[in-house]
Order: structure tokens, then sequence, then C-alpha cells
């Protein structure tokens, strides 16, 4: 098709392929974004494509590959259209079924996802909890979308917000409909969008104007930007057109992360299509708008991602900050007025210029409006994006959406804004998600990654987890962030490793704070965020580190030795005897159980087996041992007389005599104990027989 040269001959294609749209029948949607991919999804988009040629379904049923819905937990998963089916966790073996069922509109019934709380089978997509209780205004596009096909774009309405602002709107009313909307950079603190554009906007430069699209996303467990432009790259190339017309920019460039192969192939091709289609480039569908669009790949550090690191580093320069004023939007890429927005921001403005400003407020809080996506990884059943409004509760996502802990498990806190934000513990999970409440809780929006944590984790050893990556990632420059997070990592690691004191604590947070005051950039401003929070919120357990040398969560190997055996009760060394069982030494086995437990065939079968929950095996996601099944395979099969045990008499012991009140587990052990140490042990019990 020839270029698009005229608004008008925009929108009659629009109208051509939604005409084509709704003639199509039934259509089978792949999810394949990064998540779904490591899944297997290739292997469903070939084994449909190969079952709908063998069986001559191509004219019945159409295949549309789409970027990442959201359920990352449920990949790789499918879609039927317009039944609306979801289909979760399928394999090859499945597609058969599936093609058939979307022939003739029925559903796969065995196939359909089950909730795995209440047992509940769901139909549809929106019927499932982790959905229906989103407002899904940018991931809900990406399951109606093929990132690699421009026309899917156009008639979802794409390139509807440019038409109009090139046909109706001046830069001064385009600004003025972002402040209307309310909407905040959705990469940080949430500086006012609109505020930065009317800077950009106010600069006179004769050499031309830059704005950016920062999609260098560095946040352990993060992956909301990487994923918009996986699955919608032309909403981020489309509101990065609006803003050069709303801040007289002419050119673009978008800083994207190398280890995102998939979401830089897909940003290529949308980026050619809309050249080769007038949307981008010189007189843009007629007009007088130049604008055009770069990529420029950073090479992986996390300071990167700060502003003026990220202009050094598309300038060719290392990538370090430098001090403000001047602010990017002042003096940026090679002196000239550069405006940077992270993706989730640009993918916004069309959707802001659409519907209008005072709509899109409508969602949100008073001063956080819109919706805003959440990376929900951790200890949780459901892991994946969260589209969520602004202001919904922590409690709303982890419990309703997330589905809770996972089996055996209690949620105790939620880290929020990746390493450079703060752990929010559960008895504040009331608090609205925004950003003025986040900042008061001691963390922040970042670009939002939610880590989930349960009582598996230890609050220490999350804490010296970021400063050790916040430490390598930082640039150096600053003194007191390269030296400061450098000995707040030392001291963390001492106190795991049950070498800190008290004092260690108050340093701690006194180092914290110097740092943040006396560093340049946002990275150092907020290093200190993850252990000023887990100091404020959890410093008991910090004092159990120090005090007593314990580790309550079984993480620190210094404090804790083997998990299975710190959560004993009496101690007894699982490990040594699981070994034991393994090599067919059943006798040492019995002998290393009864040297801890003097009734090792009753707790057998009666224990509640603590030691399990703390197995490695069960932590990292797979079966824990059965450990209570082995002692009592143990015990079963030895004649516990193989067990002599070794009399250790105490000297202070001789003569004396010990009464034992009550002849239960307890009291028999204690008799027993005291009778190996030489005491003359009495045992009362008010029953006609012990136990």
């Amino acid at each position: 098709m020839p270029k698009l040269s005229t608004i008008r001959e925009l929108e009659q294609l629009r109208r051509r392929i939604r005409d084509r749209v709704t003639r199509a029948g039934s259509q089978i949607t792949v999810c394949a974004g990064t998540a779904c991919q490591a899944s297997g999804a290739n292997n469903i988009q070939r084994g449909v494509k190969r079952y709908l040629i063998e069986h001559s379904l191509v004219d019945q049923v159409a295949l549309r590959i789409t970027g990442c819905h959201g359920f990352c937990e449920m990949g790789p998963f499918v879609v039927t259209d317009p039944q609306g089916v979801f289909y979760p966790k399928i394999d090859t073996g499945d597609i058969p079924a599936v093609v058939d069922a979307a022939v003739t509109g029925e559903a796969a019934e065995h196939l359909l996802y089950r909730n795995p709380t209440t047992g509940e089978v769901h139909r549809c997509l929106e019927e499932i909890p982790f959905f229906a209780k989103q407002q899904r205004t940018l991931l809900g596009r990406n399951q109606r979308l093929d990132p690699i096909r421009l026309f899917g774009y156009i008639a979802e309405g794409g390139y509807e917000a440019l038409a109009k602002v090139l046909a109706e709107s001046t830069p001064e009313e385009i600004i003025a409909e972002i402040r209307r909307s309310g909407l905040r950079g959705r990469g940080g603190a949430g500086f006012p969008t609109a505020e930065k554009w009317e800077m950009a906007q106010r600069q006179n430069s004769g050499d031309g104007k830059y704005v950016v699209c920062n999609a260098d996303e560095g946040d352990p467990g993060a992956y909301m930007d990487r994923s918009i432009l996986e699955g919608n790259p032309h909403s981020v190339i489309e509101g990065m057109v609006i803003g050069g017309k709303a801040m007289g920019a002419t050119e673009g460039f978008v800083f994207v992360r190398h280890e995102y192969p998939l979401a830089i192939k897909h940003l290529l091709i949308a980026l050619r299509m809309a050249r080769e289609y007038g949307l981008l480039g010189e007189n843009i569908l007629g007009t007088e708008l130049d604008f055009d669009i770069s990529i420029v790949k950073s090479a992986g550090a996390f300071v990167c991602g700060e502003e003026t690191a990220l202009i050094r580093t598309i300038e060719g320069t290392v990538g370090e900050p430098r001090q403000r004023p001047p602010f990017p939007t002042e003096s940026g890429i090679n002196g000239r007025p550069t405006c940077i927005n992270n993706v989730e921001t640009w993918a916004n403005v069309p959707i802001i210029m659409t519907q209008g400003g005072d709509e899109y407020a409508r969602v949100g809080t008073s001063t956080s409006k819109g919706t805003k996506v959440f990376s929900l990884v951790g200890r949780i059943r459901n892991t994946g994006l969260v589209e969520v409004p602004m202001g919904t509760s922590i409690k709303e996502v982890v419990y309703e959406i997330g589905g809770g802990p996972l089996e055996g498990g209690r949620i105790k806190a939620v880290q929020i804004g990746g390493p450079s934000g703060g752990c929010i513990p559960y008895w504040h999970f009331d608090l609205p998600i925004d950003y003025d409440s986040l900042t008061q809780a001691g963390a922040i929006m970042g670009s939002g990654g939610m880590i989930v944590m349960d009582d598996s984790t230890c609050m220490v050893d999350v804490a010296k987890y970021f400063m050790s990556f916040l430490k390598d990632e930082s640039c150096g420059k600053c003194f007191t962030c390269r030296k400061g997070t450098q000995r707040m990592w030392e001291i963390l690691d001492d106190l795991t490793q049950g070498r800190g004191t008290l004092a260690h604590l108050d340093l701690l947070e006194e180092l914290g704070r110097t740092v943040a005051d006396s560093s340049m950039c946002g990275l150092g401003q907020s290093a200190a965020n993850p252990v000023l929070s887990t100091l404020r919120h959890f410093r008991g357990e910090y004092e159990r580190h120090v005090v007593d040398k314990q580790c309550d969560a079984y993480v620190c190997k210094e404090l804790t030795g083997a998990p299975c055996q710190a959560a004993c009760p009496v101690g007894t060394e699982a490990w040594r005897y699981a070994a034991l069982i393994a090599s067919g030494e059943y006798e040492q086995a019995y002998r290393v159980i009864r040297e801890e437990n003097t009734f090792p065939s009753v707790c057998a079968r009666v224990c509640n087996h603590k030691c399990e929950e703390r197995c490695r095996l069960g932590v990292t996601g797979q079966e824990p041992l059965a450990i209570r099944a082995l002692k009592r395979f143990v015990t079963d099969t030895v004649d516990p007389s193989v067990y002599r045990p070794e009399r250790h008499p105490d000297p202070t012991a001789v003569g004396k005599r010990v009464a034992v009140v009550g002849a239960g587990p307890a009291g028999l052990t204690a008799a027993h104990h005291l009778s190996l140490k030489g005491y003359k042990t009495t045992v009362f019990e008010a029953e006609d027989r012990p136990g």
C-alpha cells in the first residue's frame, strides 16, 4: 500500500481494516511475550499453524500472535475469540482440542482454568480473579494486537490520537490536555508530565530539541516496559510523535536495554512500518510535522537509567550522572533541550489525547491519576503483570489479584520500587498505591516492580541483596555513594554471619541517611531505602541476628546451619539421618535420631514436621524431602535395642534425687536425660499408665 499522505487516508484505511475484522470468523490468540516463550509458546504457535494447514481450517480459524497478556504464571496459554475462552498451561498435545472447539464455537472443558483455591472452573478470561480485579488500560490492548502488524493497531484506534492533534491541536493545547489528565512520570518519583513538557516547550533552540523514551528497565524482577514494547510498540511511537509536536522536537530516541532482544526486534519493525506508511519522517500525514525516532541500546548499567547518565550514553561517552541544574529540559543531548519519559508514560499519551484529559483523570486519586502497571513476582500464587487504578490497596493486589501466598506460606512484606524502593510490611497492606502514600511509608513507586516476600524471607538478607546490587551498580562518581553503599553491604554481611553488634544498627541508619543526603543522582539518593525501610519496620529481626544470633527465616547460613535441623524443636540432624538412609545405613540413622529424640517412633507419626516446611527443596518450589516419613521408615525397620545411650554423669548429681511430675512426653524425656546424667529420678503420674 502507498504511503499515507493525509489524515483522511488514515481514517479510510482504518474503516477498511475494521470491516475486514468484522467479517472474520473464529480466532486463536497465542500469548508470545518473553515469559510465555520461555514456557514453550513458540511450540504452540507452530503446532496451531500445522494443525490448521493439515486439516484445511485456515479459512475458518485465524491465528494471532500477541505480546504479553500479563498472566505469566499460566503460560503458555491461548485465548479463542469471539468466545473469549481461556486455556492456561497448554502443551502441543492440547492443540487439536483447542482448535476443534474454536471451530464449533464451544470450549474444551478439560483444559479450562481452575481456581487453585476454590476449585471453581472459569471459562472466560474476564471471569478469572486475576483479570477481573484489574483495569487493563494499557495491557488490555496487548491481547488484541499482533505487535509486528501495523493494521491491527490501526484497527484498535491506533494513530487516531495523532491524527486528532495534527488536525485540531496546538502545542499549548496538547500540554494543557496532559495537565488536565494529571499524568505523572511512571518511571521514578512521579514528576508531573505536563510540567516537564512545558519546560522543554518554553526553551528556544534553533538547533532542535529531542524527546527520549527511557526503556532502560534494570530493576530485578521488573519487566513492565519490556512487555509494552514487545506487545504494543506503536503506542510508544505515537506518544513520542505527539510529544514531539507539543515540545517542538524533530527527533526522538528509544534508549532500550540490549538484554531485550524481542522488544528491540518488534520496535525496529514498528519503526520501519511507521516510516513506510508516513507516520514517521517528514511531513507526517501530509502536515508540516517532521519527526523521526532512533534506537540506542544501553550497555546494561543500572545507573544509565538516570536521566543525565542516559544522555551521556546517547552522546557516546561514559554513562555517569552530572550535576543539575541545568536540567535536561534546558540542556540535554548535545546541549539541546531534551525531554525524557519512560515507556509507560509515553504509552498513556495517545489514550489521554483520544478520550480527553478529564476522562482520564476520573481514574485514580486526587494526586495520582490513571492506572499503573506492576510486575508482581516472588512468593505468591499468581505472578505476572498487573494493571490497577492508582489508589488500589496493596492488599487487593497481593491477595485478590495475586492469589495470596504459596501453599504453607504467610506474606511478610512487599518490596516496591525495585532496589531503590522500600519494603512495606503486611500490617501496612491497607496502604493505597500512589506516589505520596508510598513515599510516606519509606518506599517509592519507581517503575513498578513489586516483589512479594513470605516468612521464608529474611529481611536482613533482602537488604543485603539489594545493597550488593546497588554497590556494584554505583558509577563511583560520588564518594559517599561509592563507599557508603559498600560499607552498608559490609555491615549487613557481618549481621548475617553473626558478627554484628547493636551499634552497627545505628551506624547503618546514619550511613543510609548520609548517602541519601549527599549523593548527586537518584541512584545514590535512594540507595539506602531498602536498608532504612527494613530497619524501620523489621528492627526486631535485625536485633535477633545481633543479640540471639538467630535467623528466624533460616536463611542466614552462619546463624542457622541446616534449616531442617534449626526448625526441629529438639534439633534432630535430619540432613544427617536422611543421608545415612540414602546409603542404606539404617541402624546408624536410627542412632542419629535417638541422640536427640527420646520417642522417635511416636514423633514419626504425630510430629507436625516443621523441618519439612524449611526444607531447601520446598523453598525452591520443589516437593520438600519427606523427613517424617523417612523417620517412620527407620523406626519401623530397626530394632530399638541397637541404640545404647552413653551415660555422662554429672559430678554434682551424686546422691541427688529429682521428682518429675507428669509422665507425658516432656516429663519422660526430662527423666530420661536426667538419669543419663546420674540423677535418681522418680516420675509421678495421676493416670494408671504413662504417656
